[in-house]
């Protein structure tokens, strides 16, 4: 996402050089503050990240090693009341993903309805027809969601787009927190932020909510990774070890008398969940991938007789899909009754031909995006972009339109980065991070702030470059 004009709005300075009423307290702190204390500090930081292990894996580097994720130590502050309408709008678009999610796989009553084009499940391989006329349960198809967030204005927020199959990420914001505390835990007795701290404990309590029938009264997670060289691989034996469960590999796994059970010092033993890191195509080699070594052969089987629940549940990616994410206004509509409360940023599909001519005619001001693709790449940011770029770009349009969608510049807020020469606003976005079970909807107060730490940079994706911040919402 990007913008093109320098007046974007600050969410510390106003139009009028005043900070505002969320960074007061802050502010106050950081006038006292000596910069060189603030600069050892932040190589403090550095240090702390690296003897911690806060790396992450850049896929398709020639000279691929692991990174560290860059911190900012100026926290992104939201108010309790700006939080409020925040979380009313997430729940009400999660409580509209798991129902349209029921629905896709069931009577595709939104189809049938002509609110949502047949052509988007079709040949889409983010559907999948293993889980047709299939319940997980408890009825939850999205247990861990992450909702990208973008602010124009002063209480304009927008929904970006939507992480229901694996989000990642979290781990992040609770070791952004720990730093910030151990840094300057001072600071936390003058301003008053919500704790985030218990979100480990808060997803093993959802997760187990989330048991099937028959499972034990202690029911067994267990966290599925793809292993040592997955990007995430530090995230997930990070909630494994802060939730008490068993971090374990496809090959730690078998089926066991209807059961997956994993390997321990005394044996096999029984899992009632799986909270799993690996994609839908290698979950099971005896119904997607054949030749998948990351998943667990008759896990499928298992699921669908009960036998153990996943989460995400299998054919939640469909909810990614960015073709998917411009008919969300009317997915809430649908099965909420209400209109949204977080509106998406405006969406061309470049599959309906009205829409990819007037792409096609504006790509310079434009950011394209591939509706299956993630993590910035596959994507065109005009304003930034070459003409042999543009043209280029173009011709994959035109070629394939239907993998495409198109959303206009915007003007996104800024947030302070720490420097050498003092503090320069930055690009931001926001991933609050949402717990799905049959007891409802539980959202972390905060999330993952990302932000371009290079000025005029507008990619805030940690694998192109970005960094990540702490992210408070002020206790009311």
């Amino acid at each position: 996402m990007n913008q093109t004009s320098a007046a974007c709005f600050d969410e510390m300075i106003d139009a009028d050089g005043a900070v505002r009423s969320a960074y007061g307290g802050y502010s106050a702190w950081y006038n006292e503050q000596v910069p060189e204390l603030l600069r050892r500090k932040g190589l403090e930081a550095e240090a702390f990240f690296r003897r911690t292990g806060i790396t992450f894996n850049v896929y398709g580097d020639e000279d691929a090693e692991e990174r560290l994720i860059p911190f900012d130590m100026v926290p992104r502050i939201i108010t309790a009341t700006q939080w409020r309408r925040l979380e009313k709008g997430i729940e009400q678009r999660v409580r509209a993903l798991n129902a349209f999610l029921h629905d896709l796989y069931h009577r595709q009553e939104i189809v049938r309805s002509g609110r949502l084009p047949e052509r988007l499940l079709q040949n889409n391989p983010a559907f999948l027809h293993e889980m047709v006329g299939f319940t997980p349960p408890g009825g939850v198809y999205t247990h861990i969601v992450g909702i990208d967030l973008v602010r124009t204005g002063e209480d304009d927020f927008m929904v970006l787009e939507d992480n229901a199959r694996t989000p990642s990420g979290v781990s992040y914001m609770l070791e952004n927190r720990e730093t910030m505390m151990a840094m300057f835990p001072e600071l936390f007795t003058r301003v008053r932020v919500r704790d985030v701290s218990d979100y480990p404990r808060r997803l093993a309590r959802s997760l187990a909510a989330c048991a099937p029938a028959g499972a034990s009264s202690k029911p067994v997670v267990a966290v599925l990774t793809p292993g040592i060289y997955n990007s995430a691989y530090f995230e997930h034996a990070f909630l494994a070890d802060q939730m008490g469960a068993e971090l374990v590999e496809g090959s730690d796994l078998r089926v066991e008398n209807g059961r997956i059970a994993m390997r321990t010092t005394c044996g096999y033993e029984p899992i009632d969940v799986i909270y799993r890191r690996v994609d839908d195509e290698y979950l099971d080699p005896l119904t997607f991938n054949p030749n998948s070594v990351l998943g667990v052969s008759g896990i499928m089987d298992v699921y669908r007789a009960g036998g153990v629940t996943i989460a995400n549940a299998p054919g939640t990616g469909i909810a990614d899909d960015k073709a998917i994410y411009s008919f969300m206004p009317e997915i809430v509509e649908f099965y909420t009754g209400e209109k949204p409360i977080l509106p998406n940023v405006p969406t061309w599909r470049c599959a309906e031909a009205d829409s990819l001519a007037y792409v096609l005619d504006n790509l310079a001001d434009l950011v394209v995006k591939e509706v299956h693709g993630s993590g910035g790449y596959g994507m065109l940011i005009g304003p930034t972009s070459s003409k042999k770029e543009i043209a280029r770009f173009a011709e994959k349009l035109r070629a394939k339109p239907q993998n495409y969608i198109a959303q206009p510049t915007l003007s996104l807020s800024t947030v302070p980065i720490f420097t050498k020469a003092g503090l320069a606003p930055r690009h931001v976005d926001l991933r609050p991070f949402v717990l799905v079970s049959p007891g409802g909807v539980d959202i972390t107060p905060g999330g993952l702030t990302r932000v371009a730490l290079k000025k005029g940079s507008l990619v805030v994706n940690s694998s192109q470059g970005g960094g990540t911040k702490d992210s408070w919402v002020l206790d009311a």
